[in-house]
């Protein structure tokens, strides 16, 4: 693509049509763009577009698809081609700084974005001048173009917050920090200078006011992994400013908006961010500062109101005082009773209570609620601030602690009974109470794991929750009721199982509380409840107990997901999976019914596949629909398939990315439910599956290869007689898997089961050229687990083909060849191979090459046959040699390069492990022993002679004893 004023009017266009409500104008515009990203040029026609266009909004849409292009492309993965031209890397680099700066603010933070993205790749080795452009750009006294800088160097340098430690980052930030640590330290200084000199122009101290908050954060991170000496020198400088802006107030940074925090209180968030970062890491240097900090956030907490805005401050405010309590040299700051009753008065209690804003976003906006008060994401709420704050507290003051909440706890539910419609908020705030008191550990798993011995967990259970959750009118105080349920989660493993069996119903009729978060958590509940383990390892709760209530919740769970707001209930799905994994063949009367209503919400999810966890358990509950109920009848799965086939055709035409993996998934398991020949249908498919459009996609791959594994395990006849013209494609694909160090192991599996299960004489013709092409990539890339495969791979021919088939091979390809793949790669490497099939299958395979091929008798691969012997002895009896060289990044199976769409695998879609050899062998050690004593009978005295002159001691003693094992000598 040619930088000319054509291509620029063009690409204006599809831009503009990208921007259609109208999928039908929308969709090709997409698609052309994704057909010309390839070309050389298309990013600088992007970047020449947002800076020349008249048009803002094609500017701005220029400036989003140039970041999101880079995200995709920018990364170069190995074994793939490099997306981006290294003359269209260099253009890029030499100009987006320059053009960021210059741009407007809406376009500056794309850049900014994309600008963070490359460095996250380029910066420092291929892109070493960025910082010194950067921090010239600080002298222009333009603010604009200084928080252009500040803002693209806070998106570069916030990963040092959650970066592992290691020499490459510590060089790193070393070489930031030599750059820019004091110019950044000169320009807080200088703006704060330019505050007290502009501090009654309002429009100068908001741009002022923006470059303190990012120098702030950009603080925050270069002192994270480590304290640098450049800024313990210049503590001083930092922490006095930080203090004196703790306790600045300007009016004219005070907004009027109750919800948007304004930027003095961004400001003042962050540096209490700051404050803690030093009191819980660097405690020791920042001592003498941390007095007046503690003074300066108290009188914060104190004096700041109960609106939205303050939200962050408050919470970074009180987290800074929770880091603080937690430390032993600073317990004498807390020890004295009255400060506790006053943090607990004047802090913890007024950030517990339960605002209108709550109310609001637990009627309004259930799904930011659900996501605030269970999964965590309630970091900055004042009330997970004020939870963490008394668990600080009851570190070292737990007693007295306890006891003065107590108090608070009793008072409020006296409040509450004298009036439940008026007070419930008080009951609320009670129960968050009890609930931050009691909890001192807590996990996903089991909930509350270590709790507080001075509550007593279950009188208040009885007392307090079990009353609410017996309510008959659901619909009533929906917040004391998932306030309710939220008690049995967490404190699931603290409850008696009586208890907890007693609440089961009670939450059942819970799912049809109009409330989304009622019903929400009564799904969630059930589910955490479901997955209980009793001491036995069995589910605490069992089938047997749940029978009188298997209808009626399986009818509450699929009702609950036509409540408003609930059609895609990720929480609502996640139970009905749970439930199912629970029930087993409790459920299969029920399935008819079931797998219509699943059958029918995929068909309607496929439409526009909008929530990642729902589909998943969606998939899920349907591969353990067809598992359990298979188990029982396996006569039923042509029932599965006439439901599910119809939607699956629809997902696979439409191509619907996100549901293909999973539709290969659930394909494997009901072809590998079929005992006899393959249906015509799955025939019908095959030559589709080997298109190369679907391997491209990283996802894809190993659902792929397990479905091709199906169809070779259960039609491998029917291919190689009515579809041999595909057997040259299936080669194909494992052709281009094999050359891939992310995905070769994947080309093996495929392998495998062409050699085990394919007729011999259909692959006859293609055999040499497999062989050559694996030669060929263990000559041009040699990795640790590319050559465990190839282990596996030989020994397995050698199984299947017979060990004279395995030397014929090898040796018509290059003479002598076997006796160098026996010295260089099964001799050294196969004490690697690990998992109890691979070794079987090494183990049998060696055995067979030492006794059943006589050219290792009679040729000069004679040499080898006692260091053969040897390292298999040494497979069986040492431990598995699991080192990697040094100079491999070893690329685990699980790693999923780039940025496409990741494979989930669906848990129960599991596939059984599969043994090519099976029992027949028996125990591999034995198998060795016998093989010896047959290949001793051929040819007497051969074989003694040639373990006595050359087996180590220790390998010969080891031997002996197989040889006992199994009742024969050699002769």
């Amino acid at each position: 693509m040619d930088l000319n004023e054509t291509n620029l009017q063009t690409l204006t266009e599809f831009l503009r049509k990208t921007l259609d409500p109208d999928p039908l104008v929308r969709r090709p515009a997409e698609k052309f763009l994704e057909l010309v990203e390839g070309n050389q040029n298309y990013p600088v026609l992007l970047l020449t577009l947002l800076e020349k266009s008249q048009d803002n909004v094609i500017r701005v849409c220029a400036a989003v698809t140039f970041k999101n292009y880079i995200k995709r492309n920018w990364r170069i993965v190995e074994d793939e081609p490099n997306k981006i031209s290294d003359v269209d890397r260099t253009t890029v680099k030499a100009n987006i700084v320059n053009l960021m700066l210059r741009s407007p603010e809406q376009i500056q933070k794309q850049l900014s974005d994309g600008i963070s993205i490359i460095g996250r790749e380029d910066f420092p080795q291929k892109w070493p001048d960025l910082l010194t452009e950067m921090v010239t750009r600080f002298q222009s006294g333009d603010f604009h173009i200084i928080n252009g800088v500040l803002r693209t160097a806070h998106s570069l340098f916030k990963r040092y917050r959650h970066e592992f430690k290691s020499n490459e980052l510590w060089l790193e930030i070393k070489l930031v920090l030599d750059t820019f640590a004091a110019p950044l330290t000169e320009l807080f200084k200088a703006t704060i200078e330019l505050c007290q000199t502009h501090a009654k122009d309002i429009n100068a101290l908001k741009v002022l006011f923006s470059s303190l908050t990012l120098i702030t954060k950009l603080f925050y991170s270069l002192n994270f992994q480590d304290l640098p000496e450049f800024f313990e020198d210049n503590m001083e400088t930092w922490m006095s400013n930080f203090h004196n802006l703790l306790t600045l107030d300007n009016k004219l940074l005070q907004t009027d908006d109750e919800e948007e925090a304004g930027l003095l209180e961004m400001l003042k968030s962050q540096i209490c961010d700051n404050a803690a970062l030093y009191a819980q890491k660097y405690d020791e240097e920042f001592q003498p500062y941390l007095p007046r900090f503690v003074t300066a956030i108290w009188n914060l907490l104190v004096s700041t109101g109960q609106e939205v805005k303050y939200d962050l401050l408050v919470s970074n405010a009180i987290q800074f005082l929770a880091s603080v309590c937690e430390r032993p040299h600073y317990k004498n700051l807390f020890e004295d009773q009255n400060t506790l009753t006053s943090i607990c008065e004047k802090v913890i209690v007024p950030n517990m209570e339960f605002r209108s804003a709550d109310e609001e976003a637990f009627e309004d906006n259930s799904e930011e609620y659900i996501r605030r008060d269970l999964e965590g994401s309630d970091i900055d709420t004042r009330r997970r601030a004020a939870c963490d704050l008394v668990r600080g507290l009851c570190k070292f003051f737990e007693g007295p602690v306890t006891a003065i909440f107590s108090g608070y706890v009793n008072s409020m539910l006296a409040e509450y009974a004298k009036n439940p419609s008026m007070n419930w908020k008080h009951k609320d705030a009670a129960i968050y109470l009890v609930t931050s008191l009691a909890s001192k550990a807590q996990t996903q798993k089991h909930g509350i794991t270590q709790a507080n011995e001075l509550v007593n967990l279950t009188e208040f259970f009885v007392n307090h929750i079990i009353t609410d959750l017996k309510s008959p009118n659901v619909n009533e105080f929906p917040v004391l009721k998932a306030d309710a349920i939220k008690y049995v989660m967490i404190f699931r493993s603290q409850l008696p199982k009586d208890q907890l069996l007693q609440a089961v119903p009670l939450l059942m009729a819970h799912l049809q509380a109009e409330s989304a978060v009622e019903h929400t958590y009564a799904a969630h509940a059930l589910e955490r409840l479901f997955t209980m383990r009793g001491p036995n390892n069995s589910t605490l709760i069992t089938p047997l107990e749940m029978a009188p209530f298997t209808q009626d919740l399986l009818i509450s769970l699929f009702k609950a997901l036509s409540l408003p707001g609930s059609a895609e209930n990720e929480y609502i799905m996640k139970a009905i999976m749970r439930s199912f994994s629970l029930l087993q063949e409790a459920i299969v009367p029920y399935i008819p019914t079931l797998i219509g209503e699943l059958t029918q919400k995929l068909l309607i999810v496929s439409k526009n596949p909008s929530k990642p966890h729902f589909n998943h358990y969606l998939f899920e509950s349907l591969c353990l629909s067809i598992r359990i109920t298979c188990k029982a009848n396996p006569a039923t799965v042509g029932s599965f398939e006439e439901s599910l086939f119809p939607v699956f055709t629809e997902i696979l035409q439409n191509d619907v990315q996100e549901f293909v993996p999973y539709v290969f998934q659930v394909m494997s398991l009901l072809l590998e439910i079929h005992s006899s020949s393959i249906p015509s249908s799955y025939m019908a498919l095959f030559p589709h599956l080997l298109q190369p459009a679907l391997w491209e996609r990283a996802g894809n791959i190993p659902p792929l290869v397990r479905l091709l594994q199906a169809y070779l395990e259960k039609g491998s006849s029917t291919i190689a007689s009515s579809a041999a013209d595909k057997i040259p494609g299936l080669l194909g694909v494992f052709q281009k898997l094999i050359a891939s160090k992310a995905n070769d192991h994947q080309g093996f599996y495929l392998l495998n089961s062409i050699i085990e299960h394919m007729p011999p004489e259909s692959i006859m013709q293609f055999r040499k050229q497999i062989f050559i092409l694996l030669f060929q990539r263990l000559q041009s890339s040699k990795t640790t687990k590319y050559i465990k495969s190839f282990l596996v791979f030989i020994n397995l021919y050698c199984v299947k083909y017979g060990a004279i088939a395995l030397q014929e091979i090898f040796d018509s390809i290059q003479p002598k060849m076997f006796g160098m793949v026996l010295e260089k790669v099964i001799i050294p490497e196969v004490q690697k191979v690990s998992g109890p099939v691979d070794k079987k299958i090494c183990a049998v395979g060696i055995t067979k090459i030492l006794t059943e091929c006589p050219a290792m008798m009679d040729t000069e691969y004679t040499k080898l046959w006692t260091p053969l012997l040897q390292a298999l002895i040494g497979f069986f009896e040492l431990p598995e040699d699991d080192s990697i060289p040094d100079d491999e990044h070893f690329i685990d199976i699980e790693d999923t390069p780039g940025y496409q769409t990741a494979f989930s695998q669906l848990a129960f879609a599991g596939k059984k492990e599969h043994d090519p050899i099976g029992e027949t062998m028996g125990n591999p050690k034995i198998l060795l022993a016998q093989s010896l004593h047959k290949l001793s009978t051929a040819c007497p005295g051969r074989v003694p002679s040639m373990l006595t002159s050359s087996l180590n001691t220790e390998a010969l003693q080891f031997l002996q004893g197989y040889l006992q094992a199994a009742s024969v000598q050699l002769v």
